[in-house]
This record gives structure tokens, sequence and C-alpha cells, in this order.
């Protein structure tokens, strides 16, 4: 049992591996950990573990997670079958039991894939407000690929082959290591399978800081997987079409979040400010009225907004979230708080993603940035680096990390932009969206759990959705007012 750890150690996951029922294995304690007090923590664990668990460190972090697997299984990890688990993850005592029988009874079959739910007594707000999108996720999108897609290895919670390992000359050392490695596999043959009744626990990141860490090392590192590994998948002769689709789908997702945020320009800036033409709006309220300078587009473009073209929008915004809808329709209050509070937290990263997506394009770099590092004090903003302007420039371009003050402060830029056009043009469920970039840097310092911020993130849905109902008034003929260009956000 190879458990990975970085700044991060979790002795409540380590044990959950030593308390697994088996009667023959070791755990391997693969410590990067920089921080002393956490190499201290892992050294103990072992101590009080004589024999059962064995402390493997290396005198570098190149090739990041990949490299640290590698090391160990190059040099003192013998074993014919190993399972990976992450930091801060929770085995089933039945873990091996289960898996190891399906392997060694399927000689095609390179790794199984556990499944994963959140931690029911997670501590955080966050983990709590946000821990049953995971288990919605993970029951809705994964035990169908055994059948229609293609089975990814998420890089913890499963059991590999060796065999397989050294056939592809080990774990290639990228950021996004596990679905490379799960394609390097499948090119040779092999395939890997879902186990849907193996459940696993795992933390969502306890502080919006940590998720927009995450979100950077998930973005910068599927962009550094397309650049490698995007002609050799399409070049296979072993994966299917429909397994290629599969993989497809959700990785360009992420950098194809740079073309969207430019279409937001166009769209929320560039066509009002060019096309549109200034004309008061008169707001009357009992016996008083308010004359307001509006931004309206021409007539010509205003034909656009048809029933069919609502009825696009209205898919493209429910169609990520169907699967959550379908769980907890019946639970509508439910249903609405998780929708706030996924909009105020994944509709928001578009301003950062698409810096990510900038930064990997002139640098070519990606980073392994470790969610739950404790090396870095929570809310504390980087020191500034040392070096000429050009240099530290470089360095920002390299690294995008969410505490660096250029990142933050785009964002924040960007909000404050959209948010004024929004208003000038009454483009309200953009108005919505913009907000949402707003409060996503600021509760990265002041928290998610702080209680303004608790308020505030019902916001952004809320705007958004009064928009779509103002939309949803002009096609039984009833034209709003505020009605604009950028109603389909």
């Amino acid at each position: 049992v190879l458990y990975t750890t970085c700044n991060d150690f979790v002795e409540e996951s380590a044990e959950s591996c030593l308390a697994m029922r088996y009667p023959n294995f070791t755990l391997y304690l693969l410590d990067d950990s920089s921080n002393p007090a956490c190499q201290r923590q892992v050294d103990d664990f072992a101590a009080r573990h004589p024999g059962r668990a064995k402390v493997i460190r290396r005198t570098d972090r190149a090739g990041f997670k990949a490299g640290n697997l590698n090391h160990a299984l190059q040099h003192l990890v013998r074993e014919p079958l190993f399972v990976i688990a992450d930091a801060d993850e929770i085995l089933p005592v039945d873990f091996l039991e289960k898996l190891v029988p399906r392997l060694e009874h399927d000689p095609h079959c390179g790794f199984i894939q556990a499944n994963h739910a959140s931690k029911p007594w997670a501590n955080s707000q966050l983990e709590k407000d946000m821990g049953v999108g995971v288990d919605i996720h993970w029951k809705w999108y994964q035990p169908l690929r055994n059948h229609f897609g293609f089975v990814m290895f998420l890089g913890h919670g499963a059991l590999l082959r060796r065999d397989c390992w050294q056939q592809v000359q080990g774990f290639p050392e990228l950021v996004s290591e596990d679905l490379a490695y799960a394609l390097a596999i499948r090119d040779i043959g092999y395939y890997g399978k879902f186990a849907e009744d193996v459940l696993c626990y795992e933390e969502f990141p306890s502080s919006v800081r940590a998720f927009r860490i995450r979100h950077v090392k998930w973005t910068r590192g599927t962009c550094e997987f397309l650049g490698q590994w995007f002609t050799r998948l399409m070049r296979s002769r072993n994966i299917s079409l429909t397994e290629k689709v599969d993989v497809l789908f959700p990785t360009l997702n992420l950098p194809l979040t740079l073309f969207y945020f430019f279409f937001m320009i166009n769209a929320g800036l560039v066509l009002p400010l060019s096309l549109g033409h200034y004309q008061d709006l008169t707001l009357v309220m009992l016996d008083h009225e308010v004359v307001v300078p509006t931004m309206h587009m021409p007539k010509e473009i205003m034909v656009l907004f048809t029933l069919d073209f609502f009825l696009i929008t209205i898919l493209t915004i429910t169609a990520p979230v169907l699967c959550f809808i379908i769980e907890m329709w019946k639970q509508p209050l439910r249903l609405f708080r998780f929708l706030s509070h996924s909009t105020a937290l994944y509709a928001a990263l578009s301003p950062l993603s698409a810096i990510c997506v900038i930064g990997y394009l002139i640098t070519r770099k990606a980073r392994f940035l470790v969610t739950g590092d404790l090396g870095i004090q929570p809310g504390i903003i980087t020191p500034k680096s040392n070096g000429t302007l050009p240099q530290r420039a470089w360095k920002f371009l390299c690294e995008t990390h969410p505490d660096h003050p250029g990142v933050w402060i785009l964002e924040i830029c960007c909000a404050l932009l959209f948010i004024a056009t929004a208003l000038v043009g009454f483009q309200v469920s953009f108005l919505g969206l913009a907000i949402a970039f707003l409060l996503l840097p600021i509760m990265h310092f002041v928290g998610w759990s702080q209680p303004a911020m608790r308020v505030l993130q019902y916001l952004p849905f809320t705007i958004i959705m009064a928009g779509l109902g103002l939309g949803s008034m002009s096609m039984v003929g009833m034209q709003p007012v505020l009605f604009g260009f950028g109603f389909h956000f």
C-alpha cells in the first residue's frame, strides 16, 4: 500500500490503510514532505507500527507524485500488486479483500478504481455544503464507464498491477499522471474497472483557498496532459472512438474555459459597447419616477432571442447539474442551497481558469500543488519574489498560485468591469455571474463561513435565475424591460 504525502500527513488515513483485513501487506509511507514537523509525524507513526509501516524518502521532488511513486517502485517496493492512497483518504477494511480476487481473476485488467464519497464527519462548513456533490458525481458518472466509456484511474483509491507499471515504464511524470497512466496501459491492451461497491472516503477541500489551489493544479495539469498526450490518444488503435470522446470531454473542458472567457468578454463587453445604443429607462415605484440611462442592442440582434435560443440556453445551464437536479428535486430547498453554493464556487472559476491556461500556454509548464499542504499557513500572501520585474512576471506565469496578489487583483478587476457593464446594459443573469467572480477571491481570504459571505453566496444564483425568468416571460409575449443581450449567461 503506497501512501503518498507531502506536508499533508493525516494519521487517521494512514491508520485506515493498516486496518484493512488482509493477511499479507505492507504500508509504505512515501514522504515528500519538506516540513520537518510533518516528517516527524510520519516517522512517529512508522515507529508505532514496526514491520508494518515503512518510510520511503528521496533526495528531490522530481516528477511530482508520479516521481515519488516511481522512485518507490523502482528501488524498494517489489510486491506484484499495489494500492495508491492519498494523504486524506480513508480506505474501507474490505478494500483488499474484495479487489485482489477481482484483479487476479482478470489478467487483462490493469487496475480497479474504487468508489469514493465525501467524509460524513467533515469539520469545515465548505465540506458539509459541497460534499453531497462529490457523492452524486461519483454515483452518476463513474459506474457507467464500465460499459459505455473509458474507466479512468483517478490517482488514489485504486489497486494496480506491477507488471502493467513495468510494461509502460512507470507513471508518466506529469501533473495528471493518473489519466496518462490509464491511457498508457489501455494503449497496450489492458483496461481499468470501476468497483462501485468498494467505498473510500475523501475530503472536499476544507477552505476556498484549498479549493482554488486544487483547481489551479487540475487546470494546468490538464493543459499539460493534452499538450503531451492528445496526439497519442487520437492515434491509438486500441482505444475506441467512444473511449477517446469520453476522455476528451472532461479534459478539454478546463482549457476551453479560456475561450468561454473570451466569449464573455465579447458578448458582455465588446458587442454591447460597440453596437449598443443608450436609451432612457423610466422606473416607476408608487408615485416616484427614476430615469436611468441604459444600453440596448439594435433590433437586428434582438431577433436572435427566440424560443430555440432560449431552449438552448436552458439546456446549456441545466446539463452540467442535471444529475443533482434529479437526485434532489424532491427536496427543493436543499437543491436551491446546493446550486447556490455551486454557483458561488464553480461558476466563479472562469477568470482563474483563464489565467491558468494563459500561463501554461506561455510557459508550457505545470506544477503539482498539494491541496492540503500544511507547510504554508492558509490566508498568508506569499512574499514578493526576488529578481527583476521580467523574472517576477515569469515566475507568476509559471505558478499562477491563487495566493499571489496578481491573481486575485486580476480576478477582482475583471469582476468589477463585468458588473459595471451588466448594470449599464441591464444584463441580469450576467450580473449574477459577475458577482460570483467578485466573491470568490474575497472568500479566498475571509473564508467560506464568514457570516456576510454565507448570505452573499446565494446572490449570484438567485440573480441568474431571475434573469432567466425574465427571459422566459418574453417567450409568452411579455417583453420584460430587464432583458438584454447577456441573458444567455
